[in-house]
């Protein structure tokens, strides 16, 4: 069987998932850079030898993410079903942020950037790793450190582009003081394998919270998206937004014309999402078992449940997965940062259904891939296989099987990976 061991193969079997974290272990000879086909990619120094190449790659999410160990906590959850589905599950709750312009700008509730705020402002962190836009090129995203409410703010929705949050992870390593890391549930999983070999790291993390994530499309996927908007190869963009201002909000892109007319164009959240940017999610990501952030502490997204009503403002829904997030969350909640109303577990499959089933068919895509000699990630402790088989109706198990097979043929994953990294713009920083 195929196995990746050092992180170039990482690389070069489309397996990595742009997170940074390797980027972070080591600053001195690792750096993120931006793709347009693929996403955000390690550039790594030439003289790195293989021991080092392989160290970069224990700590890796795109190789390997294990089950989370959390008996003491739920205890008996362990052995169950939901928990193979939808990992630790402490409690769910369904609120918003009560800060009206936290609610609004944010991807669905606030509640992300309400918690992380109140983390800074009434817990004494020190910051929050957070994504954003980059000002001076808002196609492309920036890990950043928030400081303050207009950091935070900076930050709020979901974006729909590569990102690499775990980098940051090295500014503040030996802090000694808590931040919020906030990132995909990659994200969080390479930056709790990190922690769990860096002490000082572990230290610096004081709460872990993770989005929801069908998949994290290309920068080809946006351009794809400002082309549907009229965007053009002579016009210059100010601002792309992929979701907020209302719940879910729309895609819209605001650019300037050569003429110097300034263009504001929208899409709906389902047409931009559904038709655009996910056939452009990266192959890694079909292959990705965790899709709801088993490793955080705190993991949101939305109440898919129900029909959003019209003027609906915005509801998150929050699994609680670990005492230390239980804390925060209750304290956030007697503070007023937030309102929650408590769930149940059937709300969350019910909210994310298309995850379950992603889940699901990860087992099949993987096999698959790896009876035709490509490279595929591993899932210790997952149970995959009983996902497969409960979530997946005959049809779809056939589908993961043969519609892997025809990508690993068209996509041309039995030939390492090519990215022309775009470094005019990658590090403008």
């Amino acid at each position: 069987m195929a196995q990746a061991t050092t992180i170039d193969d990482v690389i070069d079997q489309h397996l990595c998932m742009g997170c940074g974290t390797c980027a972070a272990k080591r600053p001195d000879v690792v750096h993120m850079a931006d793709t347009i086909a693929h996403g955000r990619r390690p550039i790594i120094a030439s003289d790195l030898s293989e021991v080092e190449a392989e160290s970069l790659a224990i700590s890796c999410p795109g190789q390997s993410i294990c089950s989370v160990n959390t008996s003491h906590e739920i205890g008996a959850q362990t052995n169950s079903y939901d928990h193979a589905a939808w990992g630790p599950v402490l409690e769910v709750w369904e609120g918003y942020a009560t800060d009206p312009e936290l609610r609004y700008s944010g991807a669905s509730g606030g509640v992300v950037s309400a918690l992380t705020l109140f983390c800074i402002e009434g817990e004494d962190f020190t910051g929050a790793i957070q994504v954003r836009a980059r000002p001076d090129a808002p196609l492309l995203n920036e890990s950043i450190i928030s400081r303050s409410r207009g950091d935070v703010l900076s930050a709020t929705a979901s974006r729909y582009a590569p990102a690499s949050p775990c980098e940051r992870l090295a500014d503040i390593q030996g802090s000694n003081v808590p931040h919020v890391f906030v990132g995909k549930p990659c994200d969080v999983a390479g930056a709790t394998m990190l922690a769990d070999e860096n002490e000082e790291i572990e230290n610096a993390i004081g709460l872990s919270i993770s989005i929801f994530c069908a998949g994290t499309p290309s920068l080809a996927g946006t351009q794809e998206l400002l082309q549907s908007l009229g965007f053009g190869p002579e016009d210059i963009l100010n601002e792309v937004r992929y979701r907020g201002r209302g719940w879910p909000g729309k895609m819209f892109a605001i650019y300037r014309k050569a003429t110097g007319k300034t263009v504001r164009a929208s899409t709906s959240y389902e047409e931009g999402w559904g038709s655009v940017l996910q056939k452009h999610t990266q192959w890694r990501c079909r292959l990705c078992a965790d899709h709801l952030g088993d490793h955080a502490d705190l993991s949101v997204g939305d109440p898919w449940y129900r029909p959003i009503a019209p003027g609906d403002e915005g509801q998150s829904l929050v699994v609680v997965r670990t005492e230390r997030g239980r804390h925060i969350l209750k304290k956030a909640i007697k503070a007023g940062a937030v309102v929650m109303t408590p769930r149940s577990i059937s709300t969350l499959a019910a909210s994310q259904p298309n995850l379950g089933r992603a889940k699901g068919a990860v087992f099949g895509r993987a096999l698959t891939a790896r009876l035709m000699g490509a490279y595929a990630p591993t899932y210790p402790g997952m149970r995959l296989s009983r996902v497969w088989w409960h979530e997946l109706t005959l049809s779809e198990k056939v589908k993961s099987v043969f519609g892997t097979a025809k990508r690993v043929v068209l996509k041309g994953l039995l030939r390492p990976e090519g990215a022309e990294v775009l470094d005019e713009i990658s590090n403008g920083d």
